[in-house]
């Protein structure tokens, strides 16, 4: 990805500033074109100190086919081929702007099914799991139930990498250790999203996340589908499972035709970029 320069014009960039279960998003609507996101204006904004500051940043674009499409950074300027969150943010936004009840938002997992729940909850169907080692993907063939690192924790694919390790304790974990050494493990070529969990019963599970690009996050939503899922495949829980971040609860339901996800979403803020921060991203400074 080229650190192309963005569009700028004299009145600067409009924003939205949202969160899910306090993982916080950064929203640009490019619907009506002529912003160019460039890796350099994703980790400019993703300061926390001198830009917005969020775990990942999210483009919505139009298509054809959908509702919207969508395309998301990491806070390193990485790519992020899954937000489950942000999506359920910016399908939050599209309910509200349209007056419908559901929709279908576009990543790169493909066109995924979003539905109005009630109470501010958002539904979003987050696709199939990815269960072979070549689609998470890990480095070589082996069995993505338990894999051969210390912990035998569970490989899922959800559009991006998920590696989660079921303890005894999630709040006895030092995360800020264990997630990077593993983000960066070699069977993983694409780096991995990180948890650890432990079951509170048959139905609920408390889990922890390292985010791959980003670091320690309150939530994520990709990363609490894969969690269920590794726990509904080792025996530990149902497919349908309450989870318990560090920013709330979340909703997991593992059906035939994908993983659902319902949570709450938050509009925090609007703003706009100046044409002084989005030069000094264009010119480096």
């Amino acid at each position: 990805m080229q650190d192309a320069p963005t569009h700028i014009t004299p009145a600067g960039l409009p924003f939205l500033k949202m969160h899910g279960l306090g993982n916080d998003f950064v929203v640009l609507d490019n619907r009506a074109g002529g912003v160019t996101v460039s890796a350099a204006l994703a980790r400019a904004l993703g300061d926390r100190h001198r830009g917005v500051g969020y775990d990942q940043l999210a483009v919505l674009e139009s298509d054809a086919e959908a509702d919207g499409a969508l395309v998301f950074y990491n806070a390193d300027g990485s790519i992020s081929g899954a937000c489950g969150n942000a999506t359920r943010c910016v399908a939050r936004l599209l309910l509200d702007e349209t007056g419908q009840t559901s929709l279908r938002l576009r990543t790169e997992r493909g066109l995924l099914e979003c539905r109005e729940r009630g109470n501010g909850l958002t539904e979003v169907n987050m696709g199939v799991p990815l269960l072979d080692w070549r689609d998470v993907p890990l480095a070589s063939e082996m069995d993505t139930l338990a894999l051969p690192i210390e912990g035998a924790p569970t490989a899922t694919g959800m559009g991006n990498p998920h590696c989660t390790f079921f303890v005894e304790d999630a709040e006895s974990i030092d995360l800020e250790r264990f997630g990077p050494q593993h983000e960066h493990h070699p069977l993983y070529p694409e780096r991995t999203n990180v948890q650890v969990a432990h079951v509170i019963g048959p139905d609920r599970l408390r889990m922890r996340v390292w985010e791959r690009g980003v670091g320690i996050t309150l939530a994520s939503g990709s990363s609490s589908c894969a969690t269920a899922v590794a726990a509904a495949r080792r025996g530990l829980t149902g497919r349908a499972v309450q989870i318990e971040l560090d920013g709330g609860l979340i909703e997991i339901d593992w059906r035939p035709d994908g993983v659902r996800m319902t949570g709450p979403t938050a509009l925090v803020f609007a703003g706009e970029l100046s044409a002084a921060f989005l030069s000094g991203v264009a010119d480096g400074s």
